[in-house]
This record gives structure tokens, sequence and C-alpha cells, in this order.
């Protein structure tokens, strides 16, 4: 069900009239959003939309050049060295393709965070790893390096990995990219049951529509260009009649979303411009 606006504190994360790009190419524009405390959102779209920036916004490691991106109704563009660090402790991070550290052992990878931002105990550190390993099935794997696991088995170890610290905020960025049907299920039925279990907030960046809908409470739907199309519960979006939402919840080909990036005529650019006379 749609999560309550007027609370002030019902938004873990929030985004307001935020705009952000690259020289003059504009990524995001105008972009406002909230990601409601204890719930899975998901943020959709085409390609090039803004997605993975909003991921880097919330994290600070982007800011924005208008607007304000707010965690914990602190603005995140405003905080220094300290508060940033101290808020992304709060902060869990799925990277795609999992990003595991290749010459460390499926146990010191999940270790990692616990050794760097704590001063617990080896003992302590041992459990709480074990006990996040056997919360996404790989408690077995703890002495194996990432070369000798397959691809959706790192994801699970990065997931291990993201929920460490026990994060407020969990950030998914493509969770389901590359997984085969089994795997991605499995990883759809982790974060759900993890954001549940341990009361997080999360968000996923996804193009998979079938598993987003099915875990989410709320989805987000971004356009190329930097704008949202639409955002609402997943019943909602999937019942929606406008032309660009239909696109792209049913994956079809024609619509409103072209398929070619803006571009010069095509003339122009293999110089074949025509002149009065005929071809230049």
């Amino acid at each position: 069900m749609p999560f309550n606006d007027s609370s002030p504190a019902s938004a873990l994360a929030e985004l307001r009239n935020v705009t952000f790009g690259y020289g003059e190419r504009v990524i995001l524009r105008d972009v406002s959003l909230k990601i409601p405390r204890g719930k899975v959102t998901a943020l959709m779209g085409a390609s090039g939309g803004g997605k993975t920036t909003v991921l880097r916004l919330i994290g600070g490691q982007h800011r924005a050049q208008q607007g304000e991106v707010l965690f914990d109704r602190q603005d995140v563009g405003r905080m220094d060295a300290a508060g940033l660090y101290a808020a992304r402790r709060r902060m869990g991070m799925l990277f795609q393709f999992g990003a595991l550290f290749t010459d460390l052992t499926v146990f010191e990878n999940v270790a990692f965070p616990l050794r760097e931002h704590t001063d617990l105990s080896d003992a302590l550190v041992r459990d709480i790893v074990l006990m996040k390993l056997h919360a996404v099935g790989l408690r077995g794997a703890r002495d194996l390096m990432p070369s000798q696991i397959s691809g959706g088995m790192a994801r699970r170890v990065a997931l291990a990995r993201a929920i460490a610290l026990d994060p407020e905020l969990i950030m998914y960025d493509e969770p389901f990219a590359g997984l085969d049907l089994i795997s991605m299920g499995v990883a759809a039925k982790l974060i759900r049951t993890l954001n549940d279990v341990t009361g997080s907030t999360s968000l996923v960046i996804s193009h998979d529509v079938p598993e987003c809908m099915a875990i989410s409470d709320w989805v987000v739907l971004l356009a190329t260009g930097g704008r949202i199309v639409a955002q609402g519960t997943p019943a909602e979006l999937m019942a929606s009649t406008d032309a660009e939402v239909r696109q792209f919840v049913r994956g079809e080909p024609d619509g409103p979303v072209k398929f070619h990036y803006p571009a010069p005529p095509i003339a122009d650019d293999f110089g074949l411009g025509v002149t009065a006379g005929g071809r230049s």
C-alpha cells in the first residue's frame, strides 16, 4: 500500500527537486521521490535514465547541482566528511555483479566492513560473519575464494557483506543481472525476506520487471532524460494506461521510448547531405 506521505519520518531517503548532470548532459531533471522507511522500493526504467545516479547521490558520491538529497532528514550534500562517513555506515550497498575482493576468501570479504568500521573482537567478527553467511545460505562456503564460486553465489556473498553492519538502508544495483532463473528467484526472495526480518529499508535498481513487481511495495519509473514517468504500487503501475509505462512493464519494442539515442541525421554523419542540385 502507498506510504503515508504526511509523516516526516515516513521516508528514510528522499530527493527533492534534484537536478544532476555531467557537463551539458542532464541525467536527472527536477526529480522528486521518496524511499519509504521499512519498505522495498524498486527504481526502474530505461538504460540511461539515471537510476544508478540516484544511488550515488544518496551515498554522497555525487552532489546534486540543484535540490536536496536527504537521508534520515539530513541533507547529504551539506554533510562534511565525518558526517558522510557516519551516514554511510548506516547504508549497505550490493554492487552490480558483486564486486568481491578477488584475493580474499568468502569469509574475509564479509568480514571486511566489520574490520574496517568497528573495533569488535575477532571472535565476535567470526560469529557475525557466519550468521550473515548462514542467512544467505553460504556458511559452508566460508573458506572458498571468489574464483571458486558461481556468479549467483558471489552475489549472495556480496549481499552478506552488504548487511554485515546491519544497515538501515540497503541499496541493490542490478541484483538480478546475469543470473539464471533459479538464482534470480533466490536473490529476490532474500531481498524481501531480509527486509522484512531486519526491518531495514531496501532500494532496488533493476530492469527485471516480474521480479521487482513481485517483491516491491513501491515502484518508481524513471525515463531517459531524467524525469519520473510514474510511481506507485506494483498493481497501480501494471494497470496503468499510460503509453510509456505500458511499454516498459510489458517490454514492448515500439512506443514512446525510442531505440536510437538522439543523434544528428544519419546523412550528416556520412557526408550525404542533399544540395539544391541533388546529392552533395
